[in-house]
Order: C-alpha cells, then sequence, then structure tokens
C-alpha cells in the first residue's frame, strides 16, 4: 500500500477514535463549543511543540492561506461536532462523509485535478457501503424517528467546510511544512470557540477531562495523518480512502458499546474496502 494511503488509514482511525469520545463527552452535558475549545488547547500545544521541534518559522510563508485553512476548519469543526452530539453517530457520520465527493469537484475547478475512474468508483462503492452500515434513518424513510434538520445541515456544512480545508491543506502542502499547516487550526479555533462559548463554560470532572484530552490527542492523529497522506496524493483520491473510518467505527461500536454488527455491516464494509482496493490498485 502506497505511503499516503497508509497515513489516511491512520487518520481515519484517529477521526473514529475521536468521534466516540465526542459522544461520550456530550452525554456529560459538555457544550459542543467546550469540546471544540478543549481539542483546539490540545491541539495547539502538540503543535507548537512539534514546530518547536522542527526549528521552522511559526506561522509559514502563506499567511492568508494558512489563516483562511484554520478558520475554515475551525467553522467546519463546530458543525461536525453539533452533529455528531444532535443526530445519531451512523446519520452524522453519513452526512459528513459527504466530503470526499465535494473534495473532488473543488480539487476539479481550483487545483485542476483530474477526476480519475479509480477515484469516481472509490467515492461510488464507498458511499453505498456506507448507506449500507449506517442505514440512516432519513435516507430509508423511517418515519418514528425525528430529526433536527438544523443539525442536518450543520453537519452537510461541516462537510463542505471539511472539503475546503483539504483543498487548502493540498495547496499549501506545495510551500508549507505539515507542522505549520496543522499548528494553524487550533490557533484560529481556540479563540473562536472560546469567544463563541460565553458563559456556558461547565466544568467537567476527572473522568471528563480525561476525555476531552483523548479528543485532542485523536483528532491530532487524524490531522497528522491527513495532512502527510495530502502530500503524496491528490486531494480527491486521499480523501476518498478515509472512508474506512466507518469500519473503524462499526468496530468500536462493538468493542466499546457492544453494538453488534448485522449482515448489512457486513455487506456495506465490504463495498468500501472493495472501492479502497480498488481506489489503491487500479494502476497495477
Amino acid at each position: 500500500m502506497p505511503i499516503g494511503m497508509r497515513y489516511m488509514v491512520l487518520s481515519a482511525l484517529g477521526f473514529s477514535i475521536m468521534a466516540v469520545c465526542v459522544k461520550l463527552v456530550s452525554a456529560q452535558s459538555i457544550p459542543v463549543l467546550e469540546i471544540v475549545a478543549a481539542r483546539a488547547l490540545v491541539s495547539l500545544i502538540l503543535s507548537y511543540l512539534t514546530v518547536r521541534h522542527k526549528r521552522i518559522d511559526l506561522f509559514g510563508d502563506k499567511k492568508i492561506l494558512l489563516f483562511a485553512r484554520g478558520l475554515v476548519g475551525a467553522i467546519a469543526l463546530v458543525c461536525v461536532y453539533y452533529s455528531i452530539t444532535h443526530l445519531p453517530l451512523a446519520e452524522a457520520t453519513v452526512l459528513q462523509f459527504l466530503h470526499p465527493m465535494f473534495t473532488a469537484v473543488l480539487a476539479v475547478i481550483f487545483l485542476k485535478e483530474k477526476l480519475r475512474a479509480p477515484v469516481i468508483v472509490c467515492i461510488a462503492c464507498s458511499f453505498i457501503g456506507l448507506l449500507l452500515v449506517s442505514r440512516p434513518a432519513f435516507f430509508f424513510g423511517l418515519p418514528s424517528v425525528e430529526y433536527s434538520y438544523f443539525a442536518i445541515g450543520a453537519a452537510i456544512a461541516g462537510a463542505f467546510g471539511s472539503a475546503i480545508a483539504y483543498v487548502l491543506v493540498r495547496k499549501l502542502n506545495e510551500t508549507e511544512d505539515p507542522a505549520v499547516i496543522i499548528l494553524y487550526f487550533p490557533l484560529i479555533a481556540l479563540p473562536v470557540s472560546l469567544v463563541l462559548l460565553g458563559n456556558d463554560f461547565v466544568v467537567p470532572d476527572l473522568k471528563t477531562t480525561f476525555i476531552l484530552i483523548l479528543v485532542g490527542i485523536f483528532t491530532q492523529v487524524g490531522q497528522v495523518g491527513l495532512t502527510k497522506s495530502m502530500q503524496t496524493e491528490t486531494a480527491s483520491r486521499a480523501t476518498s480512502f478515509s472512508y474506512l473510518q466507518v469500519v473503524f467505527a462499526t468496530l468500536l461500536g462493538w468493542l466499546i458499546f457492544n453494538e453488534i454488527p448485522d449482515i448489512w455491516v457486513g455487506i456495506g464494509a465490504a463495498f468500501i474496502l472493495f472501492g479502497s482496493m480498488v481506489n489503491v490498485l487500479w494502476k497495477r
């Protein structure tokens, strides 16, 4: 497997564990913006130490693009966390994973990348698999479950914002060190989330504090894997491989929440893995 794809697998694992931690923390009545702030604080410390260790310029060369990447990423993160805490995890994940399709379109328009056949096959197979694994109620027409349209809109906005951020990362990788690109995300997200949080801060207990720290750590793992993957793969191809997060989420749901996968989950996972393998092995 190419090194870029390995980094994306690492990224998918990190983000799936992060989602589980966000769900656990939200059950303790911690506001979304506080979760974002905690995640940004941990990432800011880790990113700062990494940049200092490399002895490179903290603020990079293309400061406007770096700032834009941080701001768009911060807004997208708030939207994604809001959807995770106000929708069932399966539904929130489905909408979040609209971002590879958004990324592919944006990469074609702004990065002049070609939308090649293996990427199209991967996106199609992966999205079918994603639906089979998650089986969201509003897609399958189950009237007994009601959803907040605002939460659904937030999830779609988060997916679109993530796609913009990924395209910016791809562009910035031409001139900037990955550590600097990653640093700008919490550098912008922390003050934005604290200002918006205002007086809604909730003092967490020791266990909740530990989980909040894990949110930051595993998001950092996901960000590092994503950024390094973008260095060696096209934006649309790299992000399409991130569908493996669904497989990891299924396994974690079984191990942590005792959610036993049924036959549809197995079929959906097979679609996802098939699409990913087509993407990797097409040229061979």
